[in-house]
């Protein structure tokens, strides 16, 4: 015979075992997200080492290092797709799927973006050329870098926002408060450095398309709050555990 304190509620108990389930999925986009941060760090340093045109091993080192950011950014991505809501009819909201959509054609960007940037001095490893700022492919990759990148990253950040705080239930969340209300703040800059694209392409003004401020910066800040969303998450997941048990 059950008694009121031995009975146990089927939902809870499902959303339990729902959420023993997730966490390995939880720890490994909590340790993508930092690493994504972390990373960006000496990543965005190289474009600051020299003052005029870099050499070769710069260029290529910031690229690779850029290409084995998206990487853990796609795996970022997909884990955090696995850790989203869903609604009532067991779908992913749509607003998370925006987020996650968004930010994987971020990453396709970039991708692009960074291929044009290593071409130059493969192409012209004797020219003294800077890729961000001499030659064709400058321009082209401008608006990838810029105005494209900050537009999609900005969805992210602000769909994840909305569809993080969609997840109500008596479970404790999937990222703190201050991680969310940090990714709006991140997505809003985003959206402020779009009109760029009407400023030029003096790398040495703030918010030149190319510039110091409107790419660069935003560009660090960007990785950066990625990171401290991959450390929400991985508080969130101890508090969760500790839940669990």
């Amino acid at each position: 015979m059950t008694t009121p304190s031995t009975t146990q509620n089927p939902s809870a108990s499902s959303r339990q075992a729902a959420d023993a389930s997730d966490l390995p999925t939880t720890t490994f986009a909590g340790r993508a997200g930092m690493a994504v941060g972390a990373l960006s760090v000496p990543m965005v340093a190289l474009y600051f080492v020299y003052s005029g045109p870099p050499p070769q091993w710069n260029v290529l080192t910031r690229s690779l290092l850029t290409l084995v950011i998206m990487a853990v950014l796609t795996a970022f991505g997909v884990a955090l797709a696995r850790l989203l809501p869903r609604d009532d009819t067991g779908r992913r909201t749509l607003v998370g799927q925006l987020a996650i959509v968004s930010l994987l054609t971020y990453v396709a960007v970039i991708l692009f973006a960074t291929s044009l940037e290593a071409g130059t001095p493969l192409a012209f490893p004797d020219r003294g050329m800077d890729p961000t700022t001499d030659g064709p492919l400058a321009a082209a990759m401008a608006l990838a870098h810029g105005p494209i990148a900050h537009l999609w990253i900005a969805m992210f950040f602000l769909g994840l926002a909305r569809a993080a705080r969609q997840f109500t239930t008596a479970a404790p969340p999937m990222v703190p408060r201050w991680t969310l209300r940090g990714a709006v703040v991140v997505g809003v800059i985003n959206l402020l450095a779009v009109p760029s694209l009407y400023f030029g392409m003096d790398a040495t003004h703030f918010y030149a398309i190319n510039g110091w401020g409107a790419d660069a910066l935003v560009g660090l800040i960007t990785l950066v709050w990625v990171g401290f969303i991959g450390l929400g998450i991985h508080r969130a997941r101890k508090h969760r555990t500790r839940t669990l048990t």
